[in-house]
C-alpha cells in the first residue's frame, strides 16, 4: 500500500507493518488515515472485535478508496497476524482501544509478537500512571495489566527526550493541550504551581457511541461545562505535569472541561499567577524557545484559533499578561496531535525514523 523508503544505506526498506487494535472507533480511523499514506508505516491489519470480518470501508467511507478489500479482524487472530512477519522484523502496534479494554488487549498482543521487535503506543487511559493503584483510584477498577507498567512511560514527545523505554502512553487530547501550555512556564518557574485551566472539546473527543450529552445533535448549537473540577483526567494532568516538569509536588489542578458545538479540536485556556511581575516579559520568548526544536509547536504573538489547526498534527500556543496575571490559549486537534497523531509521531521516535514522518500535511483551513 506504501511506497517503500530508503534506510540508513540508501537502499530500499520495506515500511514497518502496523497492528492497530481497538481499530473502530474516531482514533482508530485517524489512524488508518495517518498511516494510508505513511511511507514508513504501513498497517498490517486492524482489530475490531465488534466489527470483525466486515469491510473496513462501510464504517469508514471516507477510508473506503484506501483499504478496499481490506476487512476488521479481531483478537482471535492475534497469534496468525503477528506470525506473518519474519523471526526479529520490526513492528508497530498502536491500541486505539477503550479505557479499561486496552492495556489487557495490549498484553494480548505483546505475547503474540513475542520474537519480534515489538514497539505499542496506547492511545488510551491505560498506561498514563506509573502504578497500578494510582490508575484504580481514578478509574474505579482494577488495572487490566499491572505487570506492564514499568514498560510504559507518557509524556509528550516535545517534553521527553529519547526513547526510555520500548512502549509510550499517550497523555490523551486534553492533558496534551494543558501540558503544551503549562510545562515550560513550570520547569522555567515562571508561574505558580495552581493550573486553572477550562478546555473546549469537539463531540468527536465523546466516542463514535452517542450520549445523551454527547451525541451531536444535542451538542450542535450550544456550549456547557461537564464534570468541574472532577473530570478523571485532571489527576493524570497533574502527575504528568509534575513528572514533565521535574516538581518536587504535582501542581493544583482546576479543570473545566466544555463540550462544543463542532465535531473536531480543543481550544483552551490557562489562567494562572505569574511568580513576579517581571516574569511577563520571558513568557513568549520562553515558550518560543521551548518549543523551537518542535516541528509541530507554533507560539504566536496572538491568541489561537480552532480553523488553523484542525486536521493537522499542530498546536498553536499565545499568550496575554496583565499584571502578574497570565493567559495562555492552546488549539490542537484533539484527535491528530491529542490521539493518532501524537501516538504516530512517538511511534516514529520508537522506531528510529524523523519524528515528523507522515505528519506534514497542514491543516483543513475550512470545515
Amino acid at each position: 500500500m506504501n511506497p517503500a523508503t530508503k534506510d540508513s544505506s540508501g537502499s530500499q526498506a520495506s515500511p514497518v507493518p502496523a497492528v492497530i487494535l481497538g481499530g473502530s472507533g474516531y482514533v482508530g480511523g485517524e489512524l488508518l488515515r495517518l498511516l494510508s499514506g505513511n511511507p514508513a508505516i504501513a498497517p498490517h491489519a486492524v482489530l475490531a472485535e465488534s466489527q470483525a470480518g466486515k469491510p473496513i470501508g462501510d464504517l469508514f467511507p471516507h477510508l473506503r478508496a484506501a483499504y478496499r478489500g481490506w476487512q476488521f479482524s479481531d483478537r482471535g487472530a492475534l497469534g496468525e497476524i503477528f506470525g506473518r512477519l519474519a523471526p526479529g522484523s520490526k513492528v508497530a502496534i498502536f491500541s486505539a482501544a477503550p479505557h479499561g479494554a486496552s492495556a489487557a488487549l495490549i498484553d494480548e498482543a505483546l505475547r503474540a509478537s513475542a520474537g519480534l521487535d515489538a514497539h505499542c503506543v496506547d492511545l488510551s487511559a491505560d498506561f498514563r500512571f506509573a502504578d497500578a493503584s494510582a490508575w484504580a483510584r481514578v478509574y474505579g477498577e482494577p488495572h487490566g495489566s499491572p505487570g506492564r507498567l514499568g514498560e510504559f512511560v507518557c509524556a509528550l514527545p516535545e517534553h521527553l527526550a529519547g526513547t526510555p523505554t520500548r512502549h509510550v502512553g499517550h497523555p490523551g487530547c486534553f492533558t496534551t493541550s494543558l501540558l503544551l501550555a503549562a510545562v515550560p512556564l513550570l520547569r522555567a518557574g515562571l508561574i505558580e504551581p495552581r493550573l486553572c485551566y477550562v478546555a473546549t472539546t469537539g463531540s468527536t473527543g465523546a466516542g463514535r457511541t452517542p450520549g445523551q450529552t454527547t451525541h451531536h445533535p444535542e451538542r450542535r448549537s450550544t456550549l456547557f461545562s461537564y464534570q468541574p473540577l472532577t473530570h478523571r483526567h485532571a489527576p493524570e494532568m497533574a502527575a504528568l505535569a509534575r513528572a514533565a516538569a521535574g516538581l518536587d509536588a504535582a501542581p493544583e489542578v482546576l479543570f473545566v472541561p466544555q463540550a462544543g458545538p463542532f465535531a473536531r479540536g480543543i481550544h483552551g485556556t490557562l489562567q494562572v499567577r505569574l511568580t513576579s511581575l517581571a516574569a511577563g516579559e520571558d513568557v513568549l520568548p520562553m515558550l518560543a524557545s521551548a518549543y523551537a526544536g518542535s516541528p509541530f509547536i507554533e507560539v504566536r504573538d496572538t491568541m489561537p484559533r480552532l480553523q488553523d489547526v484542525v486536521g493537522s498534527n499542530r498546536a498553536h500556543l499565545g499568550a496575554a499578561v496583565r499584571g502578574d496575571a497570565l493567559v495562555v490559549g492552546v488549539a490542537i486537534d484533539n484527535l491528530v496531535k491529542g490521539a493518532a497523531g501524537g501516538g504516530l509521531q512517538w511511534m516514529n521516535r520508537l522506531l528510529g525514523l524523523p519524528e515528523s514522518t507522515g505528519l506534514l500535511a497542514p491543516g483543513l483551513g475550512w470545515l
